[in-house]
């Protein structure tokens, strides 16, 4: 499964592993308990701030993929409309072709 994992899920593994990393770090970590609980407060702060800023980014992210996906079909809307266009012009010269005497 190494090789076939998504990026998300590996980044996902990643923060997990940070989470825990830090949890343990706070456990044993010689501070008071007003201490730690200031800097659990300060850790979610972050973490809050980090997933919202990911969020705009993910959006934005999507937001453009959202308008060159629009382009696109756009593009080829243009392409099979004048494709069309040849194919009926290339019928109505053929047709007037066979019906000349």
């Amino acid at each position: 499964m190494g090789e076939h994992e998504s990026g998300a899920s590996k980044f996902t593994y990643f923060l997990a592993g940070i989470g825990f990393g830090a949890a343990l770090a706070l456990l044993f970590a010689p501070r008071t308990g007003e201490e730690t609980r200031g800097l659990i407060g300060a850790k979610a702060t972050q973490g809050k701030e980090y997933v919202a800023a990911k969020s705009k980014e993910m959006r934005e992210q999507a937001e453009q993929f959202v308008e060159k996906a629009k382009d696109m079909v756009a593009q080829q809307k243009e392409q099979l409309s004048a494709a069309l266009e040849a194919g009926k012009q290339a019928y109505h010269e053929e047709k007037a072709k066979t019906q000349t005497p």
